[in-house]
């Protein structure tokens, strides 16, 4: 015999397994069972060679399946989870057996699953499943902390009924609680966690969680040892998040995180990478703990020498010249070494504005383009630095899709987009795309691009998601005021589509989709009622973005005796009015740019009603006011509508009437000896038809240091002149400062300026200003962006005031306040607010009186607009 065939007969041998079926005996077929790995059969064991043998691998048919070890679930359920079934073909081991195993630990109900060949009967098989159940979790009991918390941590956790606890679930609780106290200061903090079986059910127990928390510790010294180029102080302040104790120090705690810790570390790192230390490290690290219950950080550096840039070459590109690269890298030879400025420059700082040379290829149509910086020489303390670009060729945009807008029309954001198929590839259009997505108000303004690229063919597609919000609004009030109930009814459907009023089936529950607004507005009380319409088509023709606006309003206002409560119908006024609108986006100088007209109509019809006329009364007539409207905006605000972050806003507008009294030929002179009833008509005929010229600026800016802290500033003024000096300044449209700015029930087409920390009106003389101006400043601060509810904080300077004539006008002579707000913006509800502002100045009506009050605290209700 060769010694070949000997090792062959001796595998064979090794991988047959013999049984004895006559004494019946049970071979025992174990597998290594492990969540992460697949089963392997081990080798079988026997007591007694036998005549029947299997086979490792050799497939055979199930003919059944037993399971022991159970004791809640029943042998079926489990013959379930595994998915086999009799009758079908198996291997010895085998991937069905494989896949039984795994789907049994899946079901993360069992801690031990071991399968064994009960019976070989021919070519059938016959297994039984050794299971170990995992005992269920009943209640949880957790001490050394107070009552109200251990609720509240229970619910964080996965300590519910019924959960199955094994031994990683204890583990990873007990370091969750750990964390929990450890991340709040309570440094030596225990915890310990028991389970006892509960006698009241079958393979249930219940937990015991113990947590001694201790004392809090707090970081008394943060030492540095071998730093030079900086000094403790500006050390300390670099870690963001870690700081010593210092009295007076609020705003940032001195507890020891140590995720925290370890960021700060690289904070410290980062701070010498951009003064040319990069060879920087921290050597050590120590935590020491006091005696006066207190830790202490000591942290060695070895800094190393301070580079500087030497030659910055450009190599690779054909399109744009060293020169103009140059130009916005920004760096030059002799500057200090900084790594962390050079990748900004080269591949951009993560922000939407970002200028770097990378971000300039991709707006460019290059979206294949490679762009790195690599140090290639350095030479004592100078570093010679390559920008080695890879401008490949230009990509073109091959498909555009708008995913998750179930309500909003697609060619209602198509239009919208910035990116078109065929264009060139660009990264500004597709961030100028999320903005103008955000700017429709009907999405979360969490718009998620998904550019996917095709290298071989040069082309893109991209994906934009969206997550809609509601676009409808309800107002519905009531309230005691001038003597009856007043009751308000109003509707704001900002999502509307019209074509569709008339199509059943379009309701759910009312037809949106094409993002017109619609409004309806009803209020009534006994002595008044006031109804509204308006419509706006963002999109006249569907073609251009060219902006379509209507409304009109019917006001019937009756005459009340305060001191009888009595209501005459027969002393009333009347008031119809209407506006029409054209908006067009412009292209030149951007399309930023908003060119918008509107013609607007007024008609005032006094029967025996009392009416202000400035300083005058006037009891019957009727008044006019047609006026034309023109107004040139740009608004680069993005890219929420609620919390801009960036950008800016401004509006220049004006507003006339025809002169009419420069061209009739009438004396507008007061005659002298005038009766009530005489100066009544002289007033009727002064104001049949109202002239003014009215302009106005508004400008708002929004610079973010982090993305949830924005700082807001806002200038603005108005002026209302006059073309003729015998009928002056009309007593309509002038401008009311104070107060919280919102447009209470008006007749006499004042406009409201917001100036917070004194009473509404208040800052205008009784009949109102000509002249107005106003500045501000606000930080505000992102709580939430969720779809159905955005809340940010705000605190805010104000500075502003009314003047009615040029001879009084002072811009230096302001009405200052401070104070701090909460704003939450609903779908359902528009923006809701409260400010607490502290007016710093008196009310004009003290002006030049002694030791005049000021104006003080003061609390703003805002509802449905925003400052």
């Amino acid at each position: 015999m060769s010694k070949y065939t000997f090792v062959v007969l001796f595998l064979l041998s090794f991988l047959t397994v013999h049984v004895n079926a006559q004494e019946k005996e049970i071979k025992k077929t174990e597998i290594t069972n492990s969540k992460d790995t697949i089963p392997t059969i081990k080798k079988p064991i026997t007591k007694k060679p036998s005549q029947t043998s299997y086979v490792l691998g050799k497939e055979y048919v199930l003919g059944g399946i037993t399971v022991t070890g159970l004791k809640k679930y029943s042998e079926e359920t489990v013959k379930i989870f595994t998915g086999l079934r009799n009758g079908q073909t198996i291997k010895l081991p085998g991937d069905k057996l494989t896949s039984a195993i795994k789907k049994l630990y899946k079901s993360k109900q069992f801690s031990n699953v071991d399968v064994y060949l009960d019976k070989l009967d021919g070519n059938t098989a016959y297994l039984r499943f050794d299971v170990k159940e995992l005992p269920q979790l009943n209640q949880v009991t957790i001490t050394g902390i107070k009552k109200s918390k251990s609720k509240e941590l229970t619910k964080e956790t996965e300590l519910k009924k019924g959960t199955m606890v094994t031994d990683n679930l204890i583990v990873t609780s007990k370091n969750y609680f750990k964390k929990k106290y450890t991340d709040k200061g309570f440094l030596k903090t225990k915890v310990s966690i028991n389970t006892v079986k509960d006698t009241s059910d079958v393979n249930v127990v219940n937990m015991s969680v113990h947590i001694d928390k201790g004392t809090r510790i707090k970081i008394k010294d943060i030492l540095f040892i071998g730093n030079k180029a900086f000094s403790n102080k500006k050390l300390r302040k670099s870690m963001e998040n870690t700081k010593q104790k210092f009295f007076g120090r609020f705003w940032k705690s001195s507890k020891y995180i140590d995720d925290k810790y370890k960021e700060d570390l690289e904070n410290i790192l980062d701070q010498y990478s951009r003064k040319g230390f990069r060879d920087a490290r921290i050597l050590s690290d120590r935590l020491v703990y006091n005696d006066d219950n207190t830790i202490s950080l000591e942290i060695e550096i070895e800094e190393g020498k301070q580079y500087y840039f030497s030659d910055i070459l450009f190599v690779g590109n054909k399109n744009y010249s060293d020169e103009f690269l140059q130009s916005i890298l920004k760096i030059g030879k002799g500057d200090i070494y900084n790594g962390a400025v050079l990748k900004e420059r080269v591949t951009g700082d993560n922000t939407p504005d970002s200028r770097d040379i990378q971000t300039l290829y991709h707006n460019s149509g290059y979206l294949f383009a490679g762009v790195n910086a690599v140090e290639t020489k350095v030479v004592d303390d100078s570093i010679t630095v390559e920008i080695r670009i890879r401008e490949d060729e230009q990509a073109r945009i091959k498909k555009v899709t708008v995913i998750g807008n179930e309500k909003t029309n697609d060619h209602v954001i198509y239009r919208e987009l910035r990116v078109k198929p065929g264009d060139l590839f660009s990264r500004s259009a597709i961030i100028r795309s999320i903005r103008e997505i955000g700017q429709l108000g009907f999405f979360d303004t969490n718009v998620t691009p998904d550019v996917k690229p095709d290298y071989q063919n040069k082309t893109a597609d991209i994906d934009f998601t969206v997550v809609e919000k509601g676009g409808s609004q309800i107002e519905l009030q009531g309230g005691y005021g001038g003597g009856a109930f007043i009751g308000t009814l109003g509707l704001s459907f900002n999502n509307f589509a019209i074509k569709n009023l008339f199509k059943k089936e379009a309701y759910k529950p009312l037809p949106t989709g094409d993002g017109q607004k619609l409004s309806l507005r009803l209020q009534a009380s006994r002595t008044y009622s006031t109804y509204s319409f308006s419509f706006t088509e963002p999109w006249l023709g569907g073609k251009k973005p060219q902006s379509f606006s209507f409304s009109v309003y019917n006001s019937n206002q009756y005459q009340y005796d305060y001191t009888t409560g009595i209501i005459d119908k027969d002393q009333s006024l009347k008031i119809i009015g209407a506006t029409i609108g054209l908006g067009r986006r412009l292209q030149w100088p951007d399309d930023y740019f908003q060119l918008s007209q509107t013609i607007s109509y007024q008609s005032f019809n006094l029967n025996n009603y009392g009416f202000r006329v400035g300083t005058d009364i006037l009891s019957n007539g009727s008044l006019n006011n047609l006026a034309y409207n023109i107004s040139l905006s740009r608004n680069s605000t993005g890219p929420s509508l609620i919390f801009p972050t960036y950008g800016s806003e401004f509006t220049i507008g004006a507003k006339f009437t025809f002169p009419y009294s420069l061209v009739n030929n009438k004396d507008y002179s007061e005659p002298s000896n005038l009766n009530a009833t005489e100066k009544n008509d002289y007033l009727a005929d002064k104001y049949k038809w109202m002239e003014y010229y009215k302009i106005s600026f508004k400008g708002k800016w929004y610079t973010a240091f982090t993305n949830k802290l924005v700082l807001m500033m806002n200038a603005e003024g108005g002026f209302l002149g006059h073309y003729n000096n015998k009928v002056g300044a009309t007593p309509f449209e002038r401008f009311f400062v104070g107060g919280d700015g919102l447009a209470a029930y008006q007749l006499d087409g004042r406009e409201t300026i917001g100036l917070r920390g004194y009473e509404n009106n208040r800052l205008s003389s009784t009949i109102g200003g000509t002249i107005y101006n106003k500045f501000q400043l606000e930080l505000r601060y992102s709580i939430t962006d969720k779809p159905a509810a955005s809340i940010y904080t705000l605190g805010f300077l104000e500075a502003g005031n009314s003047y009615d004539n040029f001879s009084s006008f002072n811009p230096f002579e302001l009405k200052r306040s401070a104070g701090v707000g909460v704003r939450i913006f609903m779908p359902a509800f528009g923006l809701l607010g409260i400010d607490f502002a502290h007016g710093f100045d008196s009310l004009p009506l003290y002006n030049n009186t002694p030791n005049a009050p000021k104006s003080g605290w003061q609390t703003h209700f805002i509802i449905g607009r925003q400052f």
